[in-house]
């Protein structure tokens, strides 16, 4: 099973506790749902851009530790990936401040691009945003990818920040997602972008361009599953969230590593579920990889 993850990856600067240490990291959403793929025991590969600093070697060296391939990363003189800084209050919830705007991976799409057959590409509204000027190139192979047999897997993850104006992200969205084949979306997220006002609303959203299989993480740790034969529905357990950064980017990691192995709709909710309470209880996107594969999606 060949995976293509596709966008933005950044140094990561994730609290270390309340008396103002940082603890420097790799991560980005799509980056952090290649990592879990990996570490799930599929092939992953990654596509971006980055500068030929230290900052980058780093990088291309954290996917090398995590068996993830570089193949497809151009190497961009004079420049550099972005930052970011994560803030945490009481409950975990994460509050971010970037520092991005000369980040190669704008250009990514810049220019038409052919890949190497894969079996899954996956992206997210952020990979959308931050590249957006490239948005016909994209279109492009994303329906020369699936003419080619590749299943196309979208996380919107709408960050209003991002865009010029919701028109615009509107806009992209709607462009890409009649060539997905599964979609997981966030409840919230949907009600921001489309106005969705309960999980009905965004299942009717989404059905409308064709999508096959759709997850929504919704409120209260309530996930539903919506494909043509069958609906699920499931709530995780509670757990005390440490910081909430990634755990959306590892559940859908988890899920999909469990159905591209043949696992059930609730066997994969599970997994996903798992993955993600326990992402929420360690500083950062990416928690220190387990020693072996059940252990990951168990911990």
């Amino acid at each position: 099973m060949q995976i293509c993850c596709a966008g933005e990856v950044m140094i990561e600067l994730a609290a270390e506790n309340s008396g103002g240490l940082y603890r420097r990291g790799v991560a980005g959403d799509s980056y952090n749902t290649a990592i879990y793929l990996s570490r799930a025991g599929l092939q992953v590969s990654y596509l971006t851009r980055l500068g030929d600093d230290a900052l980058s070697d780093g990088i291309i060296a954290h996917l090398a530790d995590e068996g993830i391939g570089d193949a497809l990363i151009e190497r961009v003189a004079r420049r550099r990936p972005g930052l970011y800084l994560i803030d945490n209050d009481a409950q975990g919830e994460r509050h971010f401040h970037y520092w991005r705007d000369h980040a190669p991976v704008r250009e990514l799409f810049a220019q038409p691009l052919r890949l190497p057959v894969f079996d899954v590409f996956y992206f997210t509204g952020i990979t959308l945003a931050v590249t957006r000027p490239g948005l016909a190139h994209l279109v492009a192979l994303l329906g020369d990818l699936r003419a080619r047999g590749c299943r196309i897997v979208f996380d919107p993850n709408y960050r209003p920040a991002l865009w010029d104006d919701i028109q615009q992200a509107r806009q992209h969205c709607a462009a890409v997602l009649p060539l997905c084949d599964m979609v997981m979306p966030t409840f919230s997220d949907d009600a921001a972008l489309w106005d969705c006002h309960g999980i009905a609303d965004s299942c009717a959203h989404y059905q409308q361009y064709g999508v096959a299989e759709l997850v929504i993480k919704g409120a209260d740790l309530v996930s539903h599953v919506f494909t043509a034969g069958e609906q699920v529905e499931q709530r995780a357990p509670a757990v005390a969230a440490l910081d909430t950064t990634g755990a959306g980017d590892a559940f859908n990691a988890a899920y999909l590593a469990a159905r591209l192995q043949g696992g059930s709709l609730r066997d994969a909710l599970t997994s996903a579920q798992q993955l993600s309470a326990a992402v929420v209880q360690h500083r950062g996107a990416i928690i220190p990889r387990a020693g072996n594969r059940a252990e990951c999606l168990r911990s």
